[in-house]
């Protein structure tokens, strides 16, 4: 018996809708980076991208376990001396809710240049609503 390579064209690609809506950001990350390596299929192979597209909506209302809210903090650099920046999870849920899952679920994808296709696949929205309904996407109850 040999072992079958996943090729690139014969991936078939599906779309899930998550809704974060009280959903633990480690659990949520976790499951979605799994999805969109493509790690729930059959067929997955690492040098391979054979994951799913992946919908998250309220990424707003998503729930931070302990006290995270105040003592998470994402930094960011300029690469200037005096360049380092820093925001609490707190302040960046309020102005941009999409970035706290999209940096959870990128440190949990491979560190290669196959993570910026697997990051391209997830959309993330922070209401209720998503314009993807053409794709038919299935419900990913977490």
């Amino acid at each position: 018996m040999k072992t079958e390579v996943a090729k690139i064209e014969n991936v078939k690609r599906d779309w899930y809708l998550v809704d974060a809506q009280d959903v633990v950001l480690g659990r949520l990350a976790s499951t979605v980076a799994n999805i969109l390596r493509g790690k729930n299929k059959a067929i997955y192979t690492p040098s391979v991208d054979t994951g799913d597209f992946v919908i998250v909506v309220n990424a707003e209302k998503i729930a931070l376990t302990g006290r995270k809210l105040s003592d998470k903090i994402y930094y960011s650099h300029s690469g200037f001396p005096g360049g380092l920046k820093e925001i609490t999870a707190e302040k960046l849920l309020e102005k941009k809710p999409s970035d706290v899952i999209k940096k959870a679920v990128k440190g949990m994808l491979p560190k290669n240049k196959l993570s910026r296709h697997m990051l391209n696949k997830l959309k993330i929205y922070a209401g209720s609503s998503h314009p993807h309904e053409a794709q038919q996407p299935k419900n990913l109850v977490i």
